[in-house]
């Protein structure tokens, strides 16, 4: 098992910087920086990062093709790369509807876009002219005058959580994150990727199966589940029903924490979001129950665990206990 972590740039680079650091003395391999418009830009935060840090890997979990040109984030990530002495990684999906909506972006086709961008990442990352016709993306000699023809190549992740983008990204990427924290998610997720994997003619056990959680820890369990609760409101607040069915939990609840995130009343949230629902969409609780939690999810076929949003009352201390956990693995 690998372990990575998760930071939302919503607050100082700088802060940012120092988690990171914490983080990679305890061991996490990975620092996973969102993406959203209305954060701090995530390349520029991973540059910052890089330079606080020696050997954690620097992912961008995850960008999107539609509010980036994939040749600009080529570019950006290339960059993050030479900097840090080769410890980038990629994450690609296809973006969320609310800042689609926000931003006049359609978000058209996000399957065969983002399986047409892996294939553009890759020819640039190896310092390769590029001239595609696809269907959605369309280069005529693109090409990153910095990359050296053949050089080590970037990792490349895709977010996915549908059936058919699972399939795709077992046939695309070099590994996939998945945004969901229950044992259950994967054991449906797994053989998707599988056949992905397969169709390709590729050995899905070479894929690293990453669980995008959303996380929190401390002593204080109760303290630890209520510090999710706005986030899992969110994410049940978007997830297809079949999820919510999949979990005993009635799709009609959507309405509800849709109408309250909408006006803002987060207060009324802890009463829409029921102990069901931060038990299968977040990892929150003591160390105790966390290495729990974590251990099913190896058992599942993830291979690499990524502590996200909130990951704790406190990060740093939050760090440190995941820390000690990663030594029981």
């Amino acid at each position: 098992m690998k372990f990575g972590i998760e930071f939302v740039p919503n607050e100082p680079v700088l802060n940012l910087a120092s988690y990171a650091k914490t983080a990679e003395d305890e061991g996490f391999e990975f620092v996973w920086v969102t993406d959203h418009y209305n954060n701090r830009d995530v390349f520029a935060t991973l540059t910052v990062l890089s330079m606080a840090t020696n050997r954690i890997q620097l992912g961008a979990g995850v960008t999107n093709p539609y509010t980036r040109n994939p040749a600009l984030t080529a570019s950006a990530i290339a960059t993050v790369n030479d900097i840090s002495g080769g410890r980038a990684v990629l994450g690609v999906g296809p973006g969320d509807k609310s800042t689609f909506d926000a931003l006049g972006i359609a978000g058209e086709k996000p399957l065969s876009t983002i399986r047409e961008c892996v294939g553009v990442y890759r020819e640039l990352f190896a310092g390769k002219n590029v001239s595609t016709a696809g269907e959605n993306v369309q280069f005529k000699g693109a090409h990153l005058n910095f990359v050296k023809k053949d050089a080590a190549p970037i990792p490349v992740y895709v977010g996915a959580q549908g059936p058919k983008m699972l399939e795709m990204a077992g046939a695309v990427s070099d590994g996939v994150l998945i945004n969901a924290s229950h044992p259950d998610d994967f054991k449906q997720a797994m053989p998707q990727i599988r056949a992905g994997a397969e169709s390709a003619g590729r050995n899905a056990g070479d894929l690293d199966i990453a669980a995008y959680t959303c996380f929190s820890i401390d002593a204080d369990a109760d303290a630890a589940k209520k510090k999710v609760i706005p986030v899992v409101a969110f994410i049940a607040a978007g997830a297809p029903d079949a999820i919510l069915s999949r979990h005993g939990i009635n799709p009609e609840i959507k309405k509800e924490l849709g109408a309250e995130i909408s006006k803002g009343n987060f207060k009324a949230l802890n009463d829409l979001v029921s102990d069901q629902m931060v038990d299968k969409f977040s990892i929150a609780g003591d160390p105790e129950f966390c290495e729990k939690r974590m251990k099913e999810l190896e058992e599942s076929g993830v291979t690499q665990m990524v502590a996200g949003s909130p990951i704790g009352i406190s990060k740093e201390k939050s760090i440190k206990m995941i820390g000690k956990i990663m030594k029981n693995f």
